[in-house]
């Protein structure tokens, strides 16, 4: 919310963070025994955060957090792409950054794949060609199984992980705070979770997610940050290039704030005292230095006096460079026209092909063109050394400076033009100098260079609760809940809405809780019960919940939530073990190609074979007798 009282100006400085490379960790001994510790990896499309899930590292905070994005040059290398932290930057390279996601679903697994290398070689895992240790990874609510079967194949065939254990990071932030509460299992309630791509409700009943009713919606801290952009860049014409993504973010987590009333909010903002009391004034980096200043008569002859001599010293050294190069090339020609004189034909024939000439005549030409060239450099070089003296700058007119400027910023300079510019047989001009006492008028640069942050500190938040304030045709997050409750029964919304919950990074606004409170009492019945709670850390509760639960589910054969290996091989990529915090698992149907009608076959059976077998493949094996088939035949296709 915002404050009643506060300073009269307040004025603001962006921090515009800069990352620092992730040192590459070594892996403590503990870790290291029969059975490896679990990594916990939150693959978020904001941040990715990865740590270890050890014994009495409980409070400890994850090892790496980085942004989500890979940064590669065109024509790069593989090798060369720069992930996360590695990126001092972003803004310059904004559009060569590329994410993994496509929403909230990962779908470029070459880039993940550069994640999953990052991850594992800044934790200190050393060994060559796998990872011995068992992973715990996030994934989006209802993930499509083609997803997760590709990302079960990266984990098992690329690194031969020895086990997988996939769960939405909502969930896992939604059970860490009901522990941390004490509350009693099997858990059910409501989960609002808002990201940086989508937010989502997520209903669970009695401590399983309850799929059919999960719904998304499409706006989130991008679309916030995008639209705080739009609307600065409206605002200030002046400063688009200043007004950058990763500032706007800055913006909305430190200076915005969600609106309990957002009509009543608006009206206060007409005051123009709840105005000044309330804007933030962003400063932009500036240079205090105005052009055209109050400069004496006396600091812009020394001015131009610098302006010649050093316009002196660079003809000269050019001067000098060209003439050295000249002699080189000079030498090298007479060099080869020795080997003519010599009579070593060969040689000054594959000289010349060398040189790009056809005959020795050409070569002689050169040669009288270079000397002719070398003797008068000499000669420049020292009239110049001469006259450097000559030109007083006292008497210099005022447009000698814009001429000498102009020639050096319009013509790129020759061994001749420092001559030219240095003779002093210019034409006077009759334009009089400006007198040094004249009043520059006073202007205010630091107040230029300040966004005035208003109304759009809570107009941007509020895109959460109306989305068509950016032109989305969907619902908002409490029309959402709203359709979502109306799926249940009268005793299931009482249970689901005395525990609403809270989490994700986008939720992390001040008054977000007032305000699905006020939400939720506006169209829950008369005098009915409900109770919203806020994530204890909303960005981070996920990975402390991953943790947590691998702590207490320890991986082995048959462990609930954990997929092996085997289970990978035999039951396929897509398979899921279900636990507390994952996914339903819903089978891949595949829909066999219907078969072209056979005719009828006349088969003399035994009456339990018939029984037994309904139907008989095009390719029955025949080294079985029907007795041992009707055995063993558990499965009939269709």
């Amino acid at each position: 919310m915002a404050s009643k009282e506060g300073p009269v100006c307040q004025i603001f400085s962006f921090q515009d963070w800069k990352a620092s490379p992730d040192p590459i960790l070594e892996l403590p001994a503990q870790y290291l025994t029969h059975t490896p510790s679990p990594i916990v990896i939150d693959n978020g499309s904001f941040q990715t955060r990865a740590g270890w899930a050890a014994p009495g590292a409980e409070l400890d905070p994850p090892r790496l957090l980085f942004k989500s994005v890979a940064a590669r040059s065109r024509g790069a290398a593989r090798s060369e792409t720069q992930i996360g932290n590695d990126i001092p930057n972003l803004e310059p390279l904004r559009w060569l950054l590329k994410s993994q996601f496509d929403r909230n679903v990962v779908v470029n697994f070459e880039i993940q794949e550069l994640i999953f290398d990052y991850v594992f070689t800044h934790l200190g895992i050393t060994s060559e060609g796998s990872v011995d240790h068992p992973i715990v990874l996030t994934e989006a609510p209802c993930n499509p199984l083609h997803c997760r079967q590709m990302m079960s194949e990266l984990l098992f065939e690329c690194y031969s992980v020895p086990y997988v254990s996939y769960g939405v990071d909502s969930l896992y932030s939604f059970y860490h705070n009901n522990s941390q509460r004490k509350l009693q299992s099997p858990h059910t309630g409501i989960v609002l979770s808002s990201g940086y791509h989508c937010s989502h409700i997520l209903p669970v009943i009695n401590g399983r997610l309850d799929a059919v009713n999960c719904k998304r919606v499409n706006v989130a801290g991008s679309q916030a940050a995008s639209y705080l952009q739009r609307l600065l860049q409206l605002k200030y014409p002046g400063h688009l290039a200043a007004i950058t993504l990763s500032r706007m973010e800055e913006l909305l987590h430190e200076h915005s704030y969600t609106a309990v009333d957002y009509h009543e909010e608006l009206e206060k903002w007409r005051s123009p005292e709840f105005y000044e009391r309330e804007v933030h004034r962003m400063q932009l980096p500036f240079s205090s230095k105005v052009p055209g200043g109050c400069v004496s008569v006396e600091e812009r002859q020394e001015r131009r006096a610098q302006q010649l001599r050093r316009l002196q010293e660079i003809n000269a050294r050019r001067r000098e460079e060209k003439l050295q190069q000249d002699q080189e090339r000079l030498d090298r020609l007479l060099a080869v026209q020795e080997l003519l004189e010599d009579g070593l034909l060969d040689q000054f024939h594959k000289s010349l092909v060398e040189l790009n000439m056809d005959s020795a005549e050409e070569l002689q030409s050169y040669i009288n063109k270079l000397q002719l060239a070398v003797e008068q450099g000499r000669q420049k070089l020292l009239h110049s050394d001469g006259a450097e003296g000559k030109a007083e700058v006292g008497v210099l007119p005022s447009s000698l400076k814009s001429r000498i400027w102009l020639y050096r910023l319009d013509f790129p300079m020759d061994e001749t033009d420092g001559v030219a510019l240095m003779d002093s047989d210019f034409p006077e001009d009759s334009l009089p100098e400006k007198p040094a006492n004249v009043v520059q008028p006073v202007f205010n640069m630091a107040e230029y260079h300040q966004l005035f942050v208003g109304t759009e500190r809570l107009r941007c938040p509020e895109i959460l609760f109306q989305p068509s304030l950016t032109g989305e045709e969907q619902m908002g997050l409490m029309e959402t809940l709203q359709y979502v409750l109306a799926r249940y029964t009268p005793e299931q919304q009482e249970a689901l809405v005395s525990n609403v919950f809270l989490t994700g990074g986008n939720m992390q606004y001040p008054g977000m809780k007032e305000r699905v409170e006020r939400e939720l009492l506006a169209m829950r019945p008369f005098q009915s019960q409900f109770k919203v709670t806020m994530a204890s850390c909303p960005a981070l509760d996920a990975w402390h919940g991953a943790r947590g639960w691998a702590l207490e589910h320890p991986p082995g054969a048959g462990s609930e939530g954990w997929i092996s290996r085997q289970d990978y091989e035999e039951k396929g990529g897509e398979y899921l073990s279900e636990h507390c915090a994952s996914n339903a698992f819903v089978p891949m149907k595949i829909a066999k190609p219907a078969r072209p009608a056979e005719p009828p076959v006349t088969m003399q059976a035994s009456t339990e074979a018939s029984a037994a077998i309904t139907m008989v493949t095009s390719d029955p094996t025949p080294s079985f007798s029907s007795t041992s088939a009707v055995a063993d035949v558990t499965m009939v296709t269709t």
